[in-house]
């Protein structure tokens, strides 16, 4: 099957909250409004439910932006989800991830040039998806860089963005436009 299995709403789909937020949210993104945001929003109650929770994560959340967008941009080419990684590039381009660290987020945790909490972050997002748990060891390491509030944040973040993976992925929702 090809193109989506759901098409991105319009504004009588959506409603006028979801219109709006998804025509603002394309402007600084840089794209045409978010398909993501456009589709989801078929059921808005629970678009503005996951919008008030995603927030929270990203870009609220009290993780470092750059750390944030590494994690994001590792789970997206892991669970191979162009959607996500084609829209984190360009989020994390201002959050100082460059193109060598695209090619080492692809490459790996194991790859040289990061700092040992970017490489125990990275290894963490390889362990749980692979596993869905942590091993003692690296949680261990995942714990020398995160306190007990922020490693919370890191596997709910780690679990968002598969849960997004599977509905972006499982629906074929093409990367956005850009403008």
């Amino acid at each position: 099957m090809s193109g989506p299995r759901i098409t991105p709403g319009e504004r009588a789909d959506v409603g006028l909250f979801a219109w709006v937020f998804a025509k603002v949210s394309g402007r600084v993104t840089g794209t045409q409004p978010p398909k993501l945001f456009l589709t989801m929003a078929r059921r808005p109650a629970l678009f503005r439910g996951w919008l008030r929770f995603a927030g929270r994560l990203m870009p609220g959340g009290k993780l470092p932006r750059r750390d944030t967008e590494l994690v994001i941009l590792r789970v997206a080419h892991l669970r191979r989800c162009r959607y996500e990684f084609e829209h984190h590039r360009r989020l994390g381009a201002r959050a100082g991830v460059h193109a060598d660290d695209l090619r080492r987020v692809q490459a790996g945790p194991g790859e040289p040039g990061w700092t040992p909490r970017e490489r125990a972050l990275l290894n963490a997002v390889d362990v749980l998806l692979e596993h869905r748990d942590l091993d003692d060891t690296s949680w261990a390491a995942l714990r020398e860089h995160l306190d007990e509030p922020a490693a919370v944040e890191f596997l709910l973040l780690v679990g968002h963005y598969d849960m997004l993976a599977t509905f972006l992925t499982t629906l074929r929702i093409e990367p956005d436009e850009p403008r």
